[in-house]
């Protein structure tokens, strides 16, 4: 029996016994250790932790831009490189990746043109109204702000409708203002797509505002922590920082932070 037919989550994501060592010109360096980890569909699962202790590295190996040296690790019950073959993600970088002659439309259009998808124009406009950003088709990257370039990075990595969205601190170079917004946008776009959603961040607010699951990195080699199930409402606005149950949450993160450095080497 299927897991939706019993009114449950599928797992997205499963990693068991995730071990990732670099070889340098050093010796090696080992960035994950040990990692144990399950993203249910429709999850919105923040990791964070020290910079270096691997929450990236762990993104980029969900995505297959790194290989684990050992363990095991299925995306929607694939391989990472069956799941990057099949298109199951987008993914959003830290920096915008735009490229500065082609319009804002034509950037959102690009995995279209790549893959040979039909309606790229229909796709390209319900993606830009996801993301606000009607009515600036035409632009090109360099008349945008900071914020509305990473909008339309978003667009352009929802534009082939994967059922995952991987986001490596995608709003970490921004001010807080425009983060802030950006960050409610971001929730209501998850309420609208229910995508599944892994998104890195330094962040203990954002985290906590953002996720239902949020995972505490250890320094490097880049260990799970703590997995907090956050249990605030799905339908959050900015206010929702100030109330109890909030600071609470964010007390536990940082308080997970703390203890992880006992784990460095």
């Amino acid at each position: 029996m299927k897991f939706r037919e019993l009114g449950l989550a599928a797992n997205v994501i499963e990693a068991k016994g995730v071990n990732l060592t670099f070889t340098t010109a050093d010796g090696p360096v080992n960035a994950l250790s040990g990692v144990d980890l399950t993203v249910a569909e429709g999850d919105f699962v923040s990791f964070i932790g020290p910079s270096g202790c691997g929450k990236t590295t762990l993104l980029r190996a969900i995505a297959d831009l790194e290989q684990i040296s050992s363990g095991t690790l299925t995306v929607n019950g694939m391989t990472p490189q069956q799941a990057r073959l099949s298109r199951a993600y987008g993914y959003v970088f830290q920096a915008p990746a735009l490229f500065p002659w082609r319009t804002v439309e034509r950037n959102v259009a690009l995995p279209l043109e790549v893959m040979g998808l039909d309606d790229p124009q229909g796709r390209v406009k319900r993606n830009l109204d996801l993301v606000n950003l009607t009515g600036f088709e035409k632009k090109y990257p360099w008349q945008l702000s900071g914020g509305m370039q990473q909008r339309v990075s978003i667009a352009r990595a929802l534009a082939f409708d994967p059922k995952l969205l991987l986001m490596d601190e995608p709003f970490g170079a921004l001010d807080e203002i425009v983060r802030d917004k950006l960050n409610q946008q971001l929730l209501e776009l998850w309420e609208r797509t229910k995508k599944t959603i892994v998104f890195v961040t330094h962040s203990i607010p954002e985290a906590v505002f953002l996720s239902t699951k949020i995972v505490v990195m250890s320094p490097r080699p880049g260990r799970i922590i703590d997995v907090i199930d956050v249990g605030l409402p799905k339908n959050r606005t900015l206010d929702i920082r100030e109330t109890p149950e909030f600071l609470k949450l964010a007390h536990r993160v940082r308080e997970g932070l703390k203890a992880g450095h006992s784990y460095e080497d």
